[in-house]
Order: structure tokens, then C-alpha cells, then sequence
């Protein structure tokens, strides 16, 4: 019988539709790393849960309230690291989307303490919305 891993268990209290609640859950000092290179005005690092929300806030305006998060696995790396495959969905451009996307979360003493953000953006999908 396996159990599941203690940081799946907390990227499991994590949720993008409320990152306020998951403030316990998150180093004062976080930082999401976000890499889009068709995104420039959203590409970037975002510090804190302010800097969180600023991130989801800013990823929901572009879409308008369209997006979400869909994940497909979760496998722990070692005692800080899990890597999450997701496939995000939004109507970009009045034109719906879904992109695969690898987040790679470093937990540490049971705090997400930085996330790499790394979406796949040039599948012909991603291409015809033309960001």
C-alpha cells in the first residue's frame, strides 16, 4: 500500500481560484516564476502571496475568467521538489485553448517556497490564438 507524498498532500490544499487560502501554506518570500515569451506584459517573477494573486489575477484578466488549471499527475522529486503536468484551458482571443504545462514546486519545512511556472507555447494550437 503507498501513501501519498507530504508535498502533494500540501500542493493539494493550493488553489488558484483562492489563493488566499492557501497564505499557511506559502513562504512569506514565495516566488512564482512564470516564463510565457508570447505573454511579455505577464512573463516574469512574482514575490508573496500578493504576488500570487497578482499572477492568477493578471492570467484571469487576459482570459477573461476563463482559465483553469487541470492537472494530470504530481510526482515528488526527493524531499523539496514535485513536478506537476497540467493541461490549462481559457479562450484566448475568443479562441479556446488548452496547453500542457509543467510547474515545478520547491516545498521546504512544509512551505511552497518557489514554482516555476513553464507552459508549452508553440503547438500549433497556441500559435493560431496568437497571443
Amino acid at each position: 500500500m503507498s501513501h501519498e507524498h507530504p508535498n502533494i498532500a500540501i500542493l493539494s490544499k493550493f488553489d488558484p481560484t483562492n489563493v488566499a487560502g492557501a497564505a499557511d501554506i506559502l513562504a512569506e518570500d514565495a516566488v512564482w516564476h512564470f516564463f510565457n515569451p508570447l505573454l511579455p506584459d505577464v512573463q516574469g517573477d512574482y514575490v508573496g502571496l500578493k504576488g500570487f494573486q497578482d499572477f492568477f489575477k493578471n492570467i484571469g484578466g487576459r482570459t477573461d475568467g476563463t482559465f483553469q488549471v487541470n492537472p494530470v499527475s504530481a510526482t515528488a522529486i526527493g524531499d523539496e521538489l514535485v513536478v506537476v503536468h497540467s493541461k490549462n484551458t481559457m479562450v484566448l482571443e475568443d479562441q479556446p485553448i488548452e496547453i500542457d504545462v509543467v510547474v515545478v514546486w520547491r516545498i521546504v519545512n512544509g512551505k511552497i517556497t518557489e514554482v516555476w511556472d513553464i507552459p508549452s507555447v508553440y503547438t500549433e494550437q497556441i500559435k493560431e490564438a496568437q497571443y
